[in-house]
This record gives C-alpha cells, structure tokens and sequence, in this order.
C-alpha cells in the first residue's frame, strides 16, 4: 500500500461545517463523499493548517491549508484494454491525445472499463504516473464522457507534479467550442443583469460565478450563492445560426476548470448547450427561424456539443512552450451544416 497526500486550501468563505468546506474544496476528481471525509478525519487523515483535524463539525478557517493522506492500493482488476487512441504527441513524460466523445477517461460505477486509463495502460505500458491513485494513474485533468477533444496524461511522476501545478494556477490555455441555444449578447440588458456577468474587449463576454454540488442532484453542478469554488468562463460568439438567430457556436477559454463548468456556466446565463442532458433542459430551437429540418436535427443531437480544440501548456521537464489543436468531430461538424443550410449567420 502506498499513500498520496493531497493539498488544497480552503476558500475565503468557506462553509461552516469542516466537512462541508472540505467536501467543496477539495480538487475535482478526488470524488471525496462527505461519508468517505468522515472516515477519513476519524482516521486522523485530515490535517489543516499543520494539526490533525477529527470533528467533521469544526469551524473551519478562511483560507485553511489542508491536507489528506489517502491510502493507494494497487488495483489488479483495472486492466489494460487495446482500445485505439487518437494521440497528437508522445514522448517520455507525457502524451496528448485527442478523446472521442462517449470515452470516460477512467473507470467508475456503471464504468469499470473502455475508458481513456483502460487505453493508455495497453499504449504505455507501466510508463503512467503513479500520483492519480488506483484508478486513475496518469490522469491531471478530465474531460465529461460525451465530451471530445484534447487531453493531457503525465507518464512520469515529475511530469505529473509540475503539470498539477499549471492546472492549479490557471496558466494552461484551453479553448472549447460549443454549439448552444440563443446567441449570448453582451448588449442584451437581460444577460448583463446577471450577477457575475460583464463583457469585455473584443466581444468577449465573462461569466464569474461560483460552482458546487447540486443542493438535490449529486450528479448535477450548480451556480452557489455561498460555499461554491470560484468559477470564471469566457465565451466570444463565432457564429450565429437562423434568422432571426436561434443557436450560436461559441468559443469558451476556461480561467478555471471545474467539474462542468462551461456547461452550467451557459445554462446559468440561459444559453445551454444542444444536446446536454443534464443542463439542456427540454428547449427546442425555433423551426421557423432555421432551414428545414435544422431544429430537428439539433433535437436528436445525442450528447453536449461541446468539443476542447486548443490544449496549450509549458511542458513539465524541458520547460518548452506547447500547444494542442484537436478539429471539431464528425458529429459536430454535421450539426454546425445542418443548422447552416446555406443560410447561416
């Protein structure tokens, strides 16, 4: 058994209970329940700011340094599976590779194999990072299930520590495309009485709003008036589609990357995005607006048009500036000319 530590801080105001502060801090991806924390702080696992920490009630402190010893097993049913990978670039510490839509990146409930881990466990062999934990090594950053485009995963451990480091302070560059309902429209006086809503430059709009767990749905994000983990998402229309428009495909660059981010972040501003089941709600694009069979198509869409096209970042040994580009799928590209139908904006 080997042991990882994992470290965060607490928000400026943070819930509070410990265990509900540190159930919204800590890093997405650790998929700690608030039962698992409880477990983990009878253990004598949790320390904050240097001091063992055991009552899941405490007042936390704003800003609290925290640490958590988790136990690591190696797992020998998570097995490697020949499963071909689009990859953009590869060498000793890391791999860039391009995920199609419908690929989990590591194995869940309801997931136990076919994902992105089961894929590079065959391609790399035991050349992955050990730092993601038993069911995810290699893995610093994820992408939804339905969602395709560039991803990261570190084969050394070094590469894997530096590139957490990047991750965490915001400074890799990603850019999504995403094909939504409406057209975000800074000069629309009902999208800028939004809280957390300005525009910027260059048709830039910027949506700054907090995101945690669903207060109902443990599937679901949602914007937090209190509690949640800072959240920015920039967006700048690339094209409209329909007359008078009726959907849009936007470009998003991420400042911070939350678990579901762009899709929560469009829905709060009323501009959810096609085929997203958990936020897309039951809006149907106006058929009169679009060519002939447009709206239907976007109904039948099967998953979120979402798509992360640029992954840039400094590599984690040689210090080299590197930067990804992944084209839209197949799926999106059909979507984007069906709504055109020769007529687009």
């Amino acid at each position: 058994m080997t042991e990882e530590i994992l470290r965060f801080h607490l928000g400026a105001d943070p819930p509070s209970r410990l265990d509900k502060a540190l159930a919204a801090h800590a890093p997405d991806g650790a998929r700690l329940s608030r039962s698992r924390l409880a477990r983990l702080l009878a253990e004598g696992a949790v320390r904050v700011d240097g001091v063992p920490a055991r009552d899941p009630a405490a007042r936390p402190m704003p800003g609290a340094a925290v640490e958590i010893a988790l136990a690591v097993r190696p797992r020998d049913d998570l097995g490697a599976e020949a499963i071909p990978l689009s990859v953009l670039h590869e060498d000793a510490d890391l791999i860039v590779i391009d995920k199609p839509a419908g690929m989990a990146v590591h194995p869940a409930p309801g997931t136990p194999a076919g994902t992105l881990v089961n894929a590079l466990m065959w391609h790399c062999g035991g050349s992955l990072s050990g730092i993601g934990g038993e069911e995810r090594p290699g893995i610093v950053h994820r992408l939804d299930k339905d969602t395709s485009g560039v991803l990261v995963a570190a084969k050394s451990d070094r590469a894997h520590g530096a590139l957490a480091a990047q991750f965490a302070t915001h400074s890799v560059e990603r850019l999504y495309r995403a094909v939504v309902h409406g057209v975000p429209d800074a000069a629309e006086p009902r999208l800028m009485g939004i809280p957390g809503v300005s525009d910027e430059p260059a048709a830039v709009l910027r949506i700054e709003a907090p995101l945690g767990r669903h207060p109902h749905e443990r599937k679901r994000q949602a914007v937090r008036k209190s509690g949640g983990r800072r959240a920015v998402t920039r967006l700048r229309v690339a094209e409209t589609f329909g007359t008078p428009p009726a959907a849009a495909l936007v470009d998003c660059w991420l400042e911070t990357g939350r678990t579901h981010q762009i899709r929560v972040h469009l829905a709060h501003v009323g501009h959810g995005l096609i085929g997203d089941p958990l936020y897309g709600g039951r809006r149907r694009l106006a058929a009169r607006a679009l060519p002939a069979g447009a709206a239907e198509g976007a109904a039948g869409f099967p998953r979120q048009a979402l798509h992360a096209a640029v992954l840039g970042f400094r590599h984690p040994v040689s210090g080299e500036e590197m930067r990804f580009t992944a084209p839209l799928p197949p799926d999106m590209e059909a979507l984007i000319a069906t709504l055109r139908g020769g007529g687009g904006g």
